[in-house]
């Protein structure tokens, strides 16, 4: 098939080399000359495992180009999948404002049928302001479909490529046939596409989202108890997500979530909510758990040292929201930083891919190192913040050493309290108390 993606950011590029990768012939626009120059030489600029050799292979057999000219593009097309950003506005509702000037230009250029895709991740009601628009820059045919993106960041190109399922939002059987057509070769196996109206399939995105963000800040508030009650998270988790109508995802406590799906996607759909006269009080719950969440860590550094750090050095291992991604949006390496900053203290940061995106927010009020044990020479405690495999098994006796006060403050959860207490460190994590 012929297929137009607008929009080369984290969505519009994973979506458009995957199709690429099954014989279609994608065209990827963007505005951006500078990002489109770069695609055309290779150069992916997002981290994502597996992605650079997905986009240059199948550049380089002529299945995937990049092109600014999306007038050009959307006529040499049959289906255009819209994947620009909708970023938060100020009252937490998405903003629009991209989409809808693609819509107008996708209009514009229509010289025969088309099937518009949303794949942003958008409100309830915006595929009709989207046909709307259209229909008002066109007299041809066109129908629009909703088909929610479900990529987990580090792992979006196997989600692509082997999905747990599609979602089609469309009311048009002919539609339907084109996408479960397009969408076949990636549900072999025999995950489900699922049709629905067009309102549903925008909600299940966010309601899917918030289901998972209240899994998580739930388990953020049980391991919080724990530590008060002397009580094992570990404990209570398996114990919980043995039961199959839990389920043992997304039940790993920490210092809360952040990238650019959870925290955007709660506060639209409970904007969306307060719109129509209705209150989503647990998503409003979920939020301030997050918020709170994300000071933990430093609480536990200043109990340890008794209110007072400043002048001490502090390493801080990870940054990205997540491991095998350069995302910071929301992370909450962000909070924690700037905590101990505004407590006085020197702060050393590692993280092996997302240091050039921190600088963007910090500059030069921390210390940026290449290597982790650079970060702890020195350094008063550790904190982790991101679980990278590279900090799982660090070589303990060499921090040691390097470490001017043996102390680990594990927002992860990743170290053994009963080893760490062996090798001589003082060791705080997340609801595991002392003495469990």
């Amino acid at each position: 098939m012929k297929i137009c993606i607008i929009g080369t950011g984290y969505v519009g590029l994973v979506t458009g080399s995957c199709f690429a990768d099954m014989g279609n012939d994608v065209i990827c626009v963007d505005k951006d000359e500078h990002k489109i120059e770069q695609l055309n030489a290779g150069e992916v600029t997002i981290f994502e495992p597996g992605l650079t050799d997905l986009v240059r292979r199948n550049h380089r057999k002529g299945r995937l180009l990049f092109s600014t000219d999306l007038t050009g593009s959307v006529k040499e097309s049959l289906i255009l999948f819209i994947a620009v950003g909708t970023p938060p506005d100020e009252d937490g509702s998405a903003d629009l404002s991209h989409v809808l000037e693609v819509a107008r230009d996708i209009g514009r250029a229509m010289d025969g049928y088309r099937i518009i895709v949303d794949k942003s991740t958008v409100p309830v009601g915006t595929a009709d302001r989207v046909r709307e628009i259209i229909g008002r820059e066109t007299t041809h045919q066109f129908d629009v479909v909703s088909n929610p993106e479900f990529l987990k960041e580090g792992a979006a190109v196997e989600d692509f490529m082997r999905p747990e399922r599609v979602i089609i939002g469309t009311g048009d059987v002919r539609v339907a046939e084109i996408m479960k057509e397009l969408y076949g070769p990636f549900t072999r196996t025999g995950n489900p596409i699922l049709i629905m109206d067009v309102r549903s399939a925008e909600l299940t995105k966010y309601a899917a989202n918030a289901f998972l963000a209240t899994k998580i800040s739930f388990m953020n508030e049980m391991a919080n108890l724990c530590d008060r009650l002397g009580a094992n998270i570990e404990w209570v988790r398996k114990g919980i997500g043995s039961d199959s109508r839990i389920g043992p995802k997304f039940l790993f406590p920490g210092v809360g979530f952040g990238g650019s799906c959870f925290p955007k996607d709660l506060a639209a759909i409970a904007e969306t909510a307060r719109e129509n006269g209705y209150s989503l009080s647990i998503l409003d719950a979920v939020l301030d758990v997050n918020r709170r969440q994300k000071s933990v860590l430093v609480g536990k550094v200043l109990d340890h040292f008794n209110g007072d750090i400043t002048g001490k050095a502090f390493a801080v291992w990870g940054l990205s929201f997540k491991p095998n991604t350069d995302d910071i949006r929301e992370a909450p390496s962000i909070e924690v930083v700037t905590a101990l900053l505004e407590a006085g203290a020197r702060v050393l940061v590692f993280d092996p891919v997302a240091m050039e995106n921190f600088k963007t927010i910090f500059s030069d009020r921390v210390q940026y190192v290449d290597d982790a044990y650079d970060a702890v020479t020195g350094a008063d405690g550790l904190l982790l913040v991101t679980e990278w495999n590279e900090f799982r098994n660090p070589d303990f006796e060499r921090m040691k050493e390097l470490m001017k006060t043996p102390v680990i403050f594990d927002g992860r959860n990743q170290y053994s309290r009963k080893e760490m207490k062996l090798m001589g460190f003082s060791y705080y994590c997340i609801g595991r108390p002392r003495e469990v």
